[in-house]
């Protein structure tokens, strides 16, 4: 495919962090006629036994999917890809891995723009997503992807130690007045990841921050971001 600089690719490390970080951005680009295509690389769930068991978690596994594909569809954005890798144990995968495997969506959907994790989250599968995701669009000679953005997590990049990881600094911001309620009805398929407020993964809580960050910039309602690389030819 030739890389369009129309073409946006949005890399999470669990359903629903495509959501809360960027949910109404993709929704803006979308609506803007964009080719929008989310990756998500581990499956989400089964951290929560002591062991990986998979099969254990069929069932959650698939309402995952399911619910990604559902909130892709109301955002207007491309069925979303899935890789599977462990949720919460990507410290265990060869980063190589991972890289390749971004690099290979990267190569397919030929973004211009890409959004992915802070690379100073708490969750340790958010940072190597970062890691990853900003190997794999490394600015080559001839490559494509032109700006790439690190957006914010609710429940991870605000719990994290400011003086252990580098701190979230918003420096670009998307304005979603128009979406903040497609995201938020995005958000409600996710059943089993939002909870009640005034835990941060809440409708209350997005809803909140979508109004700080626009007073931030002087607009109802927005997304922020840290610019990772932005190239203006």
């Amino acid at each position: 495919m030739t890389t369009s600089p129309h073409n946006v690719l949005v890399v999470a490390a669990h359903p629903d962090d495509e959501l809360l970080g960027c949910g109404g951005t993709i929704a803006r680009h979308a609506g803007e006629g964009a080719r929008v295509d989310i990756l998500i690389v581990a499956e989400g769930a089964t951290s929560r036994d002591a062991e990986r068991d998979a099969g254990r978690r069929d069932a959650e596994l698939a309402s995952l999917r399911q619910a990604a594909q559902a909130a892709a569809k109301t955002l207007g954005a491309r069925p979303p890809r899935m890789l599977g890798f462990p949720d919460n144990r990507l410290d265990g995968v060869a980063l190589l891995d991972i890289v390749k495997a971004i690099e290979a969506v990267v190569a397919d959907t030929a973004p211009g723009i890409v959004y992915t994790h802070h690379a100073g989250d708490l969750n340790i599968d958010h940072r190597i997503v970062a890691q990853a995701t900003q190997t794999a669009c490394r600015p080559l000679p001839g490559a494509g992807v032109r700006r790439v953005y690190a957006f914010e997590t609710l429940s991870s990049t605000e719990w994290s130690d400011p003086g252990a990881r580098p701190t979230f600094a918003a420096n670009h911001f998307v304005e979603i007045t128009a979406q903040l309620e497609t995201k938020l009805a995005a958000l409600r398929y996710y059943t089993t990841e939002m909870k009640a407020f005034p835990h941060p993964r809440s409708a209350d809580a997005v809803r909140a921050l979508a109004a700080l960050r626009g007073s931030t910039c002087g607009v109802p309602a927005a997304e922020a971001f840290t610019v990772v690389r932005q190239v203006v030819s």
